[in-house]
């Protein structure tokens, strides 16, 4: 088949213009959008000046809900109740293991305070506290994950968060009752019907209704995520994400359907969506390539699908499984499948990656949804430096120090000699005043 004609790249390894090739097309670059920038420039402005009163304008501009005032945009927890049980028992079901098993694995995470004491008597430690505020940005419209508000909110109460406030846009009123139920079993405190960048900013800013969060987590649009960057550090925030991304590794041992259904996964959610494989055998390359071709006409989002494929999406031959993990690493991908007939030597082959999915039946979709260990993941290379959301992002660690006075001997002449090493002298005398005469 002609290079023109095909739905996916193919690459080789051994070509001696492979690595470049890999990195253009690795390359993503979110990019300042001249009209984002000024939306966001100008939202932010007003809902930190107006409060309540921005944010209910652009919601009647934006999402066309006509309130009064914001608690018309605030849902009562009986309509989060009354939303679970409108499911049905499949649904209802699905939605209590899944968030069973997100917070057995996440209890696992949660850090506890700790202390020493030395031979002088001095003690220290550190001190582990929960954030008192949250706020969890939910997509609404088109894209609604209740996975998001399971992967968000269980892992902030595991931490034990004081208040967890939800922000879910309703355009044209239209709620999701799965999202609804999920805030409802994952005991978010406070749901509000707005989204966009006037919702990042009513978190982080606070209003005259709606209360001012210490961090802000969750997906959004690039509005979201240019008014997320905007706001850090007036609050904290989890990352600015980039598109979705799998990286399969292959020995050609797995079924070739089953390996492009899972590129499909990725690819589906966004044509700047990213899914590689790596696989040692060609043959089984020429398989999976048949099964794109013969599987893509069947799914309802074909059109996104194929985009993303044709876009950034390869088929990619090695030599090895030794080279393919090296590739890997460079790669630094979200989500890593490892669809080997023997994957466990090669797990610690990989040092970057936001989850790794161990043999052909660790399909990544298990996953987003079920597995337990959180879908909020590295993207865009950042797996280098970063992990998956958990606990720990809703702790903070405090230091203890208490110094006897037999320590404050030692620690003060040593504390004094550095002090005046660097020139800051009221450091050195408040040192060497603890010192016995």
């Amino acid at each position: 088949m002609s290079d023109a004609n095909r739905l996916i790249r193919r690459l080789d390894a051994r070509d001696p213009d492979f690595l470049p090739t890999l990195d253009a097309l690795l390359a993503f670059e979110s990019g300042a959008d001249a009209r984002i920038d000024a939306a966001v420039t100008e939202i932010l402005s007003a809902v930190r000046t107006t409060g309540d009163a921005a944010v209910i304008e652009y919601t009647r501009r934006f999402d066309r809900l006509d309130v009064k005032s914001m608690a018309g945009l605030e849902l009562p927890k009986s309509e989060l109740k009354a939303a679970l049980d409108s499911l049905t028992v499949e649904q209802r079901e699905a939605l209590r293991i899944a968030a069973d098993r997100v917070r057995l694995y996440h209890e696992r995470q949660r850090a506890e305070s700790w202390d020493y004491v030395e031979a002088d008597g001095t003690r220290l430690g550190q001190k582990v506290t929960p954030l008192d505020r949250v706020g969890l940005y939910v997509p609404g419209g088109r894209a609604s994950y209740p996975s998001s508000v399971l992967m968000n909110a269980v892992p902030a109460k595991v931490a034990g968060v004081g208040e967890l406030i939800m922000v879910v846009p309703t355009p044209n009123g239209e709620k999701n009752p799965l999202v609804l139920a999920a805030a409802a079993i994952t005991g978010v405190d406070r749901v509000f019907t707005i989204g966009g960048a006037q919702a990042v900013a009513a978190l982080a800013y606070g209003t005259q209704t709606l209360p001012q969060v210490d961090k802000i987590v969750g997906p959004g649009n690039a509005y979201v995520a240019e008014a997320k960057r905007r706001v850090f550090g007036t609050v904290g925030i989890d990352m600015v994400a980039g598109p979705s991304e799998v990286l399969v590794i292959s020995d050609g041992s797995g079924h070739s359907d089953w390996v492009a259904m899972d590129l499909f996964a990725q690819a589906e959610h966004d044509e700047l969506a990213q899914s590689i494989l790596l696989c040692t055998d060609a043959a089984f390359i020429d398989a999976v390539e048949a099964s794109i071709e013969r599987l893509l006409p069947t799914m309802p989002r074909r059109e996104t699908i194929a985009a993303s494929l044709a876009n950034r999406g390869a088929l990619i031959h090695v030599e090895s499984l030794e080279q393919a993990c090296a590739i890997a690493n460079r790669i630094a991908p979200e989500h890593l499948e490892l669809s080997l007939d023997e994957p466990e030597p090669w797990i610690d082959r990989i040092r970057h990656a936001g989850a790794i999915f161990v043999g052909h039946w660790s399909v990544e979709a298990l996953g987003d949804y079920c597995a337990g260990p959180n879908h909020v993941l590295p993207t865009m290379r950042s797996a280098r430096f970063s992990s998956p959301l958990g606990v720990y992002d809703f702790q903070k660690r405090t230091s203890i120090i208490q110094i006897s006075e037999a320590g404050a001997q030692t620690l003060g002449r040593v504390a004094s000699t550095l002090a005046h090493g660097e020139g800051l002298q009221a450091h050195a005398r408040s040192a060497e005043m603890r010192l016995r005469k």
